[in-house]
């Protein structure tokens, strides 16, 4: 995915995001070690704003981790901008 321009300038939308501790849901195991990051298809400050889909398909194709099988919610994890 290429970054969004806007009047010239490149805006950015790449987030780091990391388990808070390991959790273990219905059979799916996420660790803090798994840690992605992440482009988005739109311009904002929270990367779960859209029902995490990019999240979403991030941990399944990079660890296999199903996030909506395990329940997994927005509290489950640390996020940071990288611009």
């Amino acid at each position: 995915m290429r970054p969004t321009r806007i009047r010239g300038k490149i805006m950015s939308k790449v987030f780091k995001i990391t388990p808070k501790t390991t959790k273990r849901t219905n059979g799916c195991v996420l660790t803090p070690e798994m840690e992605i990051i992440v482009t988005l298809e739109h311009h904002t400050s929270d990367p779960f704003c859209n029902g995490a889909k990019e999240i979403k398909a991030m941990y399944m194709d990079r660890y296999g981790y199903d996030y909506e099988r395990a329940n997994a919610t927005k509290a489950w994890f640390e996020y940071e901008r990288l611009d």
